[in-house]
Formats: C-alpha cells, structure tokens, sequence
C-alpha cells in the first residue's frame, strides 16, 4: 500500500514516503503525506490529479516535540491523516468542494 521511511540524524529526523494512487469516478488521484521532520513539525497530506494539487491537508506537532513517544506518534498521525484524505476523497469530498 505505501511505505514510511526515515531519512536525517536524531535532530532532524522526519518520516515521510505515504504515497498512494486512488481510482475514483473513473479517474486517478495521487495522495501525498509527508513529514517536515523536527527543524519543520507538520505532517501534510496533498491529492494530486493530473500533477495538479487539489487539496491539502496539514497538523503540527510541536508540542509534542519532546515527547520520548514521537517518533511512533507521528508515523500513527501521519497513517491516520493518510487514510483519512483517501476516505474524503473516495466519498467525494473534494468534488464538492472544487464545485463551490
């Protein structure tokens, strides 16, 4: 389905790699979410279609920063966001909101 990797040292490391293709209405999105690392603390999520950005979707975490638990938290956030914009887009979401 997709893959979580780790790139950077103890002080900027990040997780990142949530990459999907998703058919829906007989097109193809490309669903994106990335993590900024420390020196960044967002996690954000794009849908792409046709190499166009049609949504997004970002949280921060540097509150938790200093949590000894942050590196499972954000790869959970980061899954839950993922599965999250698909379910928003496979029920039209972004349809809806691209019309209005």
């Amino acid at each position: 389905m997709y893959k979580c990797l780790k790139v950077g040292d103890s002080k900027t490391m990040m997780n990142f790699g949530h990459n999907q293709n998703v058919n829906y209405n007989g097109e193809t999105y490309h669903v994106q979410t990335e993590d900024g690392g420390r020196n960044n603390p967002f996690i954000t999520t794009l849908v792409f279609k046709n190499g166009t950005v049609l949504a997004s979707r970002r949280v921060g975490y540097a509150d938790i920063i200093v949590s000894g638990e942050l590196d499972r938290v954000v790869r959970e956030v980061m899954r839950e966001q993922h599965s999250s914009v698909i379910k928003d887009l496979l029920a039209g979401f972004f349809n809806k909101k691209n019309e209005g």
